[in-house]
């Protein structure tokens, strides 16, 4: 039996937690006793009060750990694992940190550690579809549109976020990188909005955001995209908003005190977009990939439609990127997966029969994907 860290007791690394302690020892690190009340005693859940952020914090917290699973919020991401590997531990991570984790690569190979990051839904699944496709297939076309959504759309937002506010902010805000024709090009985020159909929600709407990060060095594909999925109506609202400065960092002066602008936003609208207890959210996605394989040009589409496990209380968001978490850390723990250095989760697709692994987990635990594939014509 392992000996696992968990760090961070949100709604997704509450998650994890719970899963994995049907199998491992799990220590579970918040500064949060709220977050770890109900998780202590669970099981083989163990709980630690600790502000991560203290000198010699994390050091102290993954001390026992065969592995540790980061789940804070993206802006304390980076220096937590940093730091997690700097111990000298493996680690698997959905923190989703604006930084380059690359930049980690070299400390990770010298501790003789596997670090994977961005091992969410997507980033994270997504990639390890396409990284195992990638082996089989000369790829030329990858998009993936994705969305955490709650089932009844409210006004005026239609949104209620089913990860961490700041997290979605951040993503609203991050100029958005695709590939087309072969060269990276820079888009505003939330540009070029379109209507989709996806089954069996109805019409979404689609927008450019940041998502494709390692697979713009990983991946050699002339065109590649990642679009988040909203209700129809509420990018515009985000687009007032970014576009009128309520995002903005920089202080400026109201009432005789200085402010910063994004930190008013997000206190009126963070308290309106946390879902209320019980409250059902789903979880849907399509990743399309095109290629040659075979002499044939071949199309292969993955769909994703989850919803809140009614049963358990686990939000979809929660279930569709923790479990992917949990699925890829048991290949790390059992030597399935065994790369050193920093690993994205194109590297995990693409090794073995990790994809088959993943997917078999993720189905035990009633996270379907559907897959299909079309044949194009010849080449």
């Amino acid at each position: 039996m392992s000996r696992v860290t968990v760090l961070g007791a949100g709604m997704v690394g509450g998650a994890i937690a719970r899963d994995l302690a049907g199998a491992h020892e799990v220590l579970l690190v918040d500064r949060d006793e709220a977050k770890l009340g109900p998780l202590g005693g669970e099981g083989r859940i163990e709980t630690m009060r600790l502000d991560l952020s203290l000198e010699g914090g994390i050091d102290r917290a993954v001390r026992r750990a065969d592995l540790v699973i980061g789940a804070v919020p993206g802006f304390l991401g980076f220096r937590t694992l940093r730091a997690v590997l700097e111990a000298g531990k493996n680690a698997v991570d959905i923190s989703f940190f604006a930084e380059d984790p690359f930049e980690l690569d070299r400390l990770a190979s010298e501790r003789g550690v596997t670090a994977v990051v961005d091992c969410g839904v997507a980033p994270g699944m997504s990639n390890i579809l396409l990284g195992r496709h990638a082996r089989e297939m000369r790829v030329s076309s990858f998009e993936c549109l994705v969305g955490g959504l709650p089932v009844r759309r409210s006004w005026p937002h239609q949104y209620k976020a089913p990860f961490s506010p700041i997290d979605v902010v951040e993503e609203y805000t991050r100029p958005a990188r695709v590939v087309e024709n072969g060269r990276m090009v820079v888009k505003p985020a939330l540009s070029e909005s379109e209507f989709v159909e996806i089954d069996p929600i109805g019409t979404l709407e689609a927008s450019n955001t940041d998502g494709l990060r390692t697979l713009l060095r990983t991946m050699r594909i002339p065109d590649m995209k990642e679009k988040t999925l909203r209700y129809p109506g509420h990018f515009e609202y985000m687009r007032v908003l970014l576009e009128s400065g309520f995002f903005g960092q920089d202080p400026i002066e109201a009432g005789g005190v200085k402010v910063r602008p994004i930190d008013v936003t997000a206190k009126l609208l963070f308290p309106l977009w946390r879902l209320a207890p019980g409250e059902a959210d789903l979880t849907a996605m399509r990743v399309r990939i095109r290629g040659e394989e075979g002499g044939r040009q071949i199309e292969r589409v993955y769909h994703l439609h989850d919803r809140l496990d009614e049963a358990t209380g686990v939000s979809s968001m929660a279930r569709t990127t923790g479990y992917t978490c949990a699925a890829v850390a048991n290949l790390v723990l059992d030597g399935t997966f065994a790369r050193k250095g920093i690993c994205p989760p194109e590297y995990v697709g693409a090794e073995g029969d990790c994809l088959e692994r993943v997917l078999s987990y993720l189905e035990d635990r009633g996270v379907r994907y559907i897959a299909e594939t079309r044949d194009l014509g010849g080449s």
